[in-house]
């Protein structure tokens, strides 16, 4: 099996957080968005993973691009680095990493989670995984036949065509195919919107005979913006929590605190007088005194002092110290009230 994770948008409505690490690289509970997603993605797979393809923009660095081959490493795969050097649409983006696209292929893009209890059926010629929503026309939608295989997909549908939203993870069992038909969008100048979508590949392949089925999840999890991300947190605590993982690093050192599960603590965070949980994540080397933090994700190396925060996210190297709180406070920043 291959992965492909396109993740080259610039991230602007997570800015401030985006301005100094890219999006996917945002931690959940203790470990990037695209770290989680890889995973998720590796134990529904039902085979070994061969390759994960990232492709990013080439201002990311190198110390990024190694974080990501580590990542595919973790999974028992390895990691390839392919660049997007404009946004041309999700079709070009996938096409950047041609060079994966054979074999069982899955498309994975990196601003989504899910949680799943199913194996991937890879004998079909494709699915796509979606959720029933309250309101689909932000999003693109399929419509199924008494069959249960996909009929129509809708991007944002203004009148109501179907509530299953794509939530964008995509499986192939040909993915030479694929490629053959992004391309066909390239060399034929087939956009919608000015730009090459993958939607109008998979159109044009259902036309021609592929038969695509729903994967449906039990829940979907966004990271478009601060308050997802830190919903998404919440969520993916409790999930962990309910397998009994162990989320407290043993070199974290907590003094006269409370601690309020779910919680994750990371290596060499202090805690010192202090009130932390539930739903709380804390990067490695932290420091939390005379604080109240519930609901919020807290990077590396940050300093609260004298605060009382919720529904917050905190970049690295931050220090914040009075009483603000449902913060969105960059890396390096400094918040005194």
């Amino acid at each position: 099996m291959k992965i492909i994770v396109p993740m080259a948008g610039m991230g602007k409505r997570m800015r401030p957080h985006t301005l100094t690490v890219p999006k996917p690289l945002i931690p959940i509970a203790g470990k990037p968005i695209v770290h989680r997603l890889v995973e998720d993605i590796a134990k529904v797979c039902g085979e070994p993973v061969e390759e994960v393809a990232f492709i990013i923009g080439r201002g990311f660095g190198s110390a990024v691009e190694k974080d990501l081959v580590k990542i595919a490493e973790s999974v028992g795969g390895k990691g390839t680095i392919h660049y997007q050097d404009e946004a041309l649409g999700t079709a070009h983006a996938i096409l950047c990493a041609q060079s994966a696209l054979n074999g069982h292929v899955v498309v994975a893009f990196a601003d989504t989670l899910f949680k799943a209890d199913f194996i991937l059926d890879s004998s079909v010629d494709g699915t796509i995984w979606v959720q029933r929503v309250d309101d689909p026309k932000p999003f693109g939608v399929v419509k199924l036949n008494d069959q249960g295989q996909i009929t129509d997909f809708v991007e944002k549908p203004q009148t109501f065509v179907s509530d299953l939203a794509i939530i964008g993870i995509y499986y192939f069992k040909d993915g030479e195919y694929l490629r053959q038909e992004l391309q066909y969008l390239l060399d034929n100048n087939i956009t919608d919107k000015g730009e090459y979508q993958l939607t109008n590949a998979l159109e044009n392949m259902r036309n021609k005979g592929t038969q695509f089925v729903p994967g449906r999840v039990t829940e979907w999890l966004d990271c478009g913006n601060k308050d997802a991300t830190v919903y998404t947190n919440q969520r993916y605590l409790e999930f962990l929590q309910e397998r009994g993982e162990d989320l407290v690093a043993q070199s974290a050192t907590i003094t006269n605190s409370v601690i309020i599960p779910p919680v994750y603590i990371g290596e060499g965070v202090v805690i010192t007088d202090s009130v932390v949980g539930p739903h709380v994540s804390l990067g490695a080397d932290t420091k939390v005194s005379r604080s109240v933090v519930a609901n919020a994700i807290v990077q590396q190396s940050a300093t609260l002092e004298h605060a009382n925060v919720a529904g917050s996210m905190i970049g690295s190297h931050a220090t914040v110290a009075g009483r603000p709180h449902d913060l969105s406070v960059g890396d390096f920043n400094t918040l005194r009230l």
